[in-house]
């Protein structure tokens, strides 16, 4: 099991990079975490739903992901409230306190899902979440040690050096953990490490006599193009320099999957640019309005901060937007939410107006796979008639019965489909289209083999951690010695 000294440690992506460790060295493996909160959700092939954070890792062990993987995901609707998911169906809202008093209902489910995995691999990596040191959090707890007693798993813990004072982090968790719980803690891991180790080892030598364990690895600073869990992603805070192309996405409060949109950063002189403000938004070739989980509550953010009007003024002056799921929703005519499936208190509020659309929430949620051909599609894109196009759909509202897959408005498109730019020749396609109204050759932008370059990414990640841990002690720690 990975334990983290703070959210956003790095846990996920070690978790990644073991996984595929395992996978090459001829093991079956596959990866698993009792309880996720995170906003960035997929669907499996059976309809189920759970977090992207283990997609990722089940695609680095090259295994078809499987909520059991993930067996309860929190989706949250507000600052205090939250969407229960358990074993990929929609349990209902609840608020933080009320989850808090019910999460050991979940631990049948949770382990009933880890006993199935592990009957079926030779090794479970375990991601846990946060900190296992959170006080006010350690009673009931099913996501740190609370699990690895539940499954008698050895903890490897990690922190994060390149946010300041690793050796506190480190000492600290494992001095504020219970006796018991130290005793499960095989290892430290020094992450996202940027320079030479000879600096560190006086204070690596130090850190062991302290915690009474050795440090199984230092891991670099990783510079992979892998899906990141949720909105803690560096890309929101990276260089947002227009490119050749220019895309601009709408930062949304709530906004969920993004990582939709990880197929136009593989392009070079396009740029892929995550906006929170309507001064911001500039002159882009193309706006992308997100998927979210509080549609009104976001419609009603862009509203009041001018981002709303800034997109309707250039759609009209002949900007292309496109909205997927949530942002979908909110190119159309109204939405209204009679139960206040949202929760955000508003029954009905009216749209952008950029699509003939009017959507209703209602209480069941669709989750479904969906394949097909695209077509009847005119404009700017029409160039997409006739690609094929997969994907997944997550949401609680309808918009109308037998819609195309993508709806389109003069230059306005919108769709239902999550990953719909990920299927082979959608992203070039739109791309190729932007360049044409920008009378740009294409072939100035070379892209790349998507699933080649993802499986090349895996194996670049693998190898980064491979040579930061001590891989003699890890396996001396998973074969119990």
């Amino acid at each position: 099991m990975i334990q983290g000294t703070m959210s956003n440690a790095g846990k996920s992506l070690l978790c990644a990079g073991l996984c595929r460790i395992f996978k090459q060295d001829g093991y079956r493996v596959a990866p698993f975490k009792s309880q996720n909160m995170a906003l960035n959700s997929f669907i499996t092939r059976d309809g189920g739903e759970m977090g992207r954070a283990q997609v990722v890792q089940a695609e680095a062990a090259g295994i078809e992901p499987d909520v059991r993987m993930n067996p309860v995901l929190l989706k949250p609707t507000t600052d205090v409230g939250s969407q229960v998911i358990v074993n990929g169906c929609v349990k209902g809202n609840m608020r933080a306190m009320e989850y808090y008093r019910r999460k050991h209902e979940f631990v049948p489910d949770i382990m009933a899902a880890y006993n199935s995995l592990a009957a079926e691999n030779d090794i479970i990596v375990i991601e846990g979440a946060g900190s296992p040191a959170e006080i006010n959090l350690k009673q009931e707890d099913i996501v740190n040690m609370g699990l690895a007693k539940l499954v008698d798993a050895p903890v490897l813990l990690v922190g994060d050096i390149d946010r300041g004072g690793v050796f506190a982090q480190l000492y600290g968790t494992i001095a504020l953990l219970e006796p018991d719980e130290r005793k499960r803690v095989k290892g430290t891991i020094v992450n996202k490490f940027r320079g030479d180790r000879k600096i560190l080892e006086p204070g690596l030598e130090m850190l062991e006599r302290l915690c009474q364990v050795p440090v199984a690895g230092v891991v670099p600073y990783l510079h992979v193009d892998i899906d990141d869990e949720d909105s803690l992603t560096e890309r929101f805070t990276r260089d947002n320099k227009s490119k050749l192309i220019d895309v601009a996405v709408v930062k949304l409060p709530r906004i969920s999957n993004f990582t939709d949109f990880a197929p136009f950063e593989r392009f070079e002189n396009v740029s892929l640019r995550y906006i929170g403000s309507a001064s911001e938004l500039k002159n882009p070739d193309m706006i992308i309005i997100p998927g979210t989980k509080s549609t009104i509550a976001d419609l009603m953010w862009m509203r009041e901060s001018g981002v709303e009007a800034a997109i309707k003024h250039l759609a009209y002056s002949g900007s292309i937007v496109f909205g997927i799921c949530g942002g979908y929703q909110m190119l159309g005519e109204s939405i209204s939410d009679p139960d206040n499936v949202e929760a955000s208190g508003i029954t009905s509020i009216a749209g952008m107006e950029l699509l003939p659309i009017k959507t209703v929430f209602r209480g069941d949620k669709i989750q479904t796979r969906t394949t097909g051909v695209i077509e009847d599609i005119n404009g700017a894109l029409k160039g997409l008639n006739g690609l094929e196009y997969r994907g997944y759909e997550i949401h609680m509202g309808r918009s109308g019965s037998k819609l195309p897959v993508i709806m389109e408005n003069d230059n306005v498109y919108g769709s239902y489909v999550h990953g719909i730019f990920d299927a082979p020749g959608i992203s070039q396609t739109i791309i190729k289209a932007l360049c044409e109204k920008k009378k740009i050759d294409f072939s100035s932008l070379t892209t790349l083999d998507t699933e080649g370059y993802k499986q090349l990414q895996y194996d670049k990640l693998a190898d980064a951690v491979r040579g930061g841990l001590d891989m003699e002690l890890v396996y001396r720690i998973v074969n119990g010695n």
